[in-house]
């Protein structure tokens, strides 16, 4: 029995890396990340919101009234009648538990005040710190005091701060850095995108501007700047655009209006500046960042990682190993897509079991129809943003070796051919 060839045979000694094709594959990177940086910068300045007011009238408080703190001394339950009033299961009037509360304002006046059985249900209780609403009186009227809200500063601070520790616990600097990443996107969310798209700037321009600007600044931030950082914002941007893209061609075939909650209607109703379709475009665009950017970077520390594990793999089995990976990544991340509409969504879906509705007229109705649109162009952006940030990656890993770029096919590929010609002659031999 012949050997089917040494170990030196079919697997050559990988090639140490080179300073000037590193030097090489930066400049690459460069050439193609620094306009996108400069045309990113450029965007921030001319589509910067003018910083004029943008709250509308129609939702203040009228003069005299306040919102006021308090804090919530007691609630006793009362039974009010259901709605309709005078409603009757058969022959008895419907009866639901509502609540009356004592509550002192922030000044220290005590104040009683009633709430729906929505409200009582919600688990007020002693101790609780409520908004409530301050009506004086005028002409005949008495002064009112009614339930507005719950303060949940508290409890939304504490979660917080355990998220914050437990991240920069287990992801130590990175997790830190991560934050404040995290951080200035919202800055830039809440001061450059929300307040340019009520302005009326082009949706498309300032979502795709701010988009850039946050992967910029979260990629870089929380993972350093290097060439494998760059392999993943150059996959995370190809799956941006291709969204933005998608998007904009499926939301025209598919008819969206932008109508489909009344928080939109409210929204085309005050603000004459917006158009829905094209903040439905934006809302896209912006939903696919977070899961894009969770997949390019895995890919590409995947590349790296089984490079540094066994660097005789050519560039095709490291991008075939690494898909391997992607392709896992891809079929949880799908049902994460699925599973995280099915959670926001599931007041629709019960009450759409519960006028049992065709499953097609369901489907195709405008608030669904939007749904389904935005997670399917997310996922898609998602799934061929992997093959091209795993590709990008394996370039760049191995562009850094000497040999790379000789002109060479078997200097390119490795020694795969070789390999295939030693083992086949090894299977004949046997």
């Amino acid at each position: 029995m012949h050997s089917h060839g040494s170990s030196d045979e079919s697997h050559p000694p990988a090639q140490p890396f080179d300073a000037r094709q590193r030097r090489r594959a930066i400049f690459i990177v460069c050439a193609i990340l620094v306009p996108i940086a400069v045309a990113t910068l450029a965007g921030l300045v001319l589509l910067w919101p003018s910083g004029e007011p943008t709250t509308n009238a129609l939702y203040g408080l009228p003069p005299g009234v306040e919102k006021v703190g308090a804090s919530v001394d007691e609630v006793a339950v009362r039974k009010c009648p259901g709605l309709p009033p005078g409603a009757k299961i058969g022959d008895e009037v419907v009866m639901l538990d509502c609540g009356t509360v004592v509550a002192t304002l922030d000044d220290g006046e005590q104040v009683t005040f009633e709430i729906n059985e929505t409200e009582y249900r919600s688990g007020m209780d002693a101790g609780d710190q409520i908004w409530v609403i301050k009506q004086p009186e005028q002409d005949d009227f008495p002064a009112t005091i009614y339930f507005a809200d719950y303060q949940r500063g508290s409890p939304l601070i504490v979660i917080s701060v355990i998220f914050a520790v437990a991240v920069v616990v287990v992801a130590r600097w990175r997790g830190l850095f991560a934050l404040f990443g995290l951080a200035i996107s919202f800055g830039v969310i809440l001061k450059f995108m929300l307040p340019g798209l009520l302005e009326g700037s082009s949706p498309l321009l300032v979502t795709l501007t701010a988009s850039s600007a946050i992967l910029f600044t979260v990629l870089f931030l929380a993972h350093g700047i290097s060439l494998r950082t760059s392999a993943a914002l150059l996959g995370t941007l190809f799956g941006v655009s291709l969204i933005a893209a998608m998007g904009i061609f499926w939301s025209n075939a598919s008819h969206l209006t932008g109508y489909g909650s009344d928080e939109s209607s409210q929204l085309a109703s005050t603000t004459p500046n917006v158009f829905l379709p094209s903040i439905i475009l934006a809302g896209i665009i912006v939903a696919g960042l977070g899961v894009l950017n969770d997949v390019t970077i895995t890919q590409a520390s995947a590349v790296w990682e089984l490079e540094a594990a066994a660097k005789e793999r050519n560039p095709w089995q490291l991008f075939s190993n690494a898909m391997r990976i992607g392709r896992d990544h891809i079929a949880s991340s799908v049902y994460t897509i699925a599973f995280a509409y099915a959670g926001t969504a599931l007041p629709v879906l019960l009450l759409i079991q519960l006028y049992q509705r065709p499953v097609g007229e369901t489907l195709t109705s405008e608030a669904i129809a939007e749904e389904i649109v935005r997670s399917l162009i997310g996922a898609t952006g998602l799934v061929l943003a992997v093959p091209l940030t795993t590709a990008v990656a394996v370039l760049l890993v191995k562009s850094a070796r000497a040999g790379f770029w000789s002109s060479k096919k078997d200097e390119l590929v490795g020694a795969a051919p070789e390999r295939q010609k030693v083992e086949q002659a090894g299977s004949q031999s046997d």
